[in-house]
């Protein structure tokens, strides 16, 4: 593997490992670990932790993917492996 390659896919692993580090900590931390202590915040009537569990993590995944996608076409417009 090329430098150019072994960069790009390094950096892609980054961002990989940070954006599920991310999910990890919304689903599992705040679903789970923190469900007590979130559940004395309220939010929309729920108990926060509540929302977590149930909403929380499904959310905060959906908007890791749009922020996974915008990250990795400037990551491609860098290594000129673009689409278009």
């Amino acid at each position: 593997m090329s430098g150019t390659k072994a960069n790009y896919w390094r950096r892609n692993l980054r961002i990989l490992t940070v954006l599920l580090s991310i999910w990890f900590l919304a689903s599992f931390g705040a679903a789970i670990l923190f469900a007590e202590e979130l559940n004395s915040i309220r939010l929309g009537g729920f108990k926060l932790g509540f929302w977590f569990a149930q909403q929380g993590s499904i959310f905060i995944f959906i908007i890791l993917i749009f922020v996974y996608v915008k990250l990795m076409n400037r990551l491609d417009k860098e290594f000129e492996v673009d689409e278009e």
